[in-house]
């Protein structure tokens, strides 16, 4: 492969708490190869070779769809994370524990047979907020707030096309971390504290929410302590919009209307938007890393039904 070949293509993956979905994206084009496109599960409780197999699988068979071995990858990773050095960082947050300590960077190098220097990490809640800022819901606006609400809370803000993590999760709420209240597991414990019974996950209590006032009082809880959680965040920052994605996101008409209402009388001007892209946000905004350090203009054309 040529180098500007080479310089054109990044393998690009979204690594989540339950799943990693991988795919080519053509830098000089500013889009994702369809055709690559690539989702495995992953199980986050499982042991380190499980997890980096598994990680190493949908790569590969992202690259063995486009036809060429991979020679620049990019990954979009929760932290906490050395994202420099390609060391897992995340500890006591009931995901990925079998990883800490290790060097992912070298290890996908071996596997992949690729120079460590053309492996490029970049936090997930980043990656999300620049996709979504250059091609979906951020698109337009000098200050966005990305929110990711999933298996973990993921936050950045981008100033001027300039996006940073703010690594909210970690902040003090209540009795413990913000993380621990705007994730999957508080609806799953918060459930099981209510009734004694367990739930395999947000869509099974979104299910269940047309005939459970429980489950429509545990969306309502989770509104109040996101509004509030937020509150200061917003008068401090300032943004003109927040962008909202993650899987909790897809259970937007469960919590949306209500933490409008109680945001915007925080900051009457701001916006509270869905995010557009979906995983394509963290595949784009991760590949984007290595226009970055080209010195080059990033900005991505988008095929998605909301743009």
């Amino acid at each position: 492969m040529s180098q500007q070949r080479k310089n054109n293509y990044v393998i690009s993956a979204d690594i989540g708490g339950t799943h990693i979905t991988a795919a080519v994206v053509d830098l000089e084009k500013k889009m994702i190869i369809e055709d690559t496109r690539t989702r495995l599960t992953v199980d986050s409780l499982g042991t380190a070779t499980e997890i980096l197999k598994t990680w190493a699988e949908a790569l590969t068979q992202a690259y063995e769809k486009f036809g060429s071995p991979a020679q620049q990858v990019a990954l979009a990773m929760p932290g906490p994370f050395d994202y420099e050095n390609g060391i897992s960082l995340i500890k006591d947050l009931h995901k990925y524990e079998a990883i800490y300590g290790l060097n992912i960077k070298l290890y996908l190098s071996e596997e992949l047979r690729i120079d460590a220097a053309d492996i490029l990490f970049r936090n997930d809640a980043e990656a999300f907020l620049q996709g979504e800022v250059v091609a979906g819901a951020g698109t337009g606006s000098r200050k966005v707030l990305g929110l990711t609400l999933g298996t973990g809370f993921g936050s950045a803000l981008c100033v001027d096309g300039i996006v940073n993590d703010l690594n909210l999760g970690g902040e003090p709420y209540k009795d413990s971390i913000a993380d621990d209240y705007f994730s999957t597991r508080w609806f799953l414990r918060r459930y099981h504290e209510t009734t004694g019974l367990s739930a395999t996950g947000v869509s099974s209590l979104i299910s269940m929410s047309k005939h459970s006032a429980v489950v429509r009082n545990i969306f309502d809880e989770f509104t109040v302590n996101l509004s509030l959680f937020l509150r200061d965040i917003i008068q401090t920052e300032g943004p003109d919009v927040i962008v909202i994605g993650g899987n909790i996101a897809k259970a937007s008409g469960m919590f949306l209307d209500e933490l409008t209402a109680r945001l915007t009388a925080y900051a009457e001007s701001l916006k509270i938007k869905l995010a557009l892209l979906g995983e394509d946000a963290a595949l784009m905004g991760a590949a984007a890393a290595f226009d970055s350090r080209r010195g080059l203009n990033i900005l991505f054309n988008a095929n998605h039904p909301g743009n």
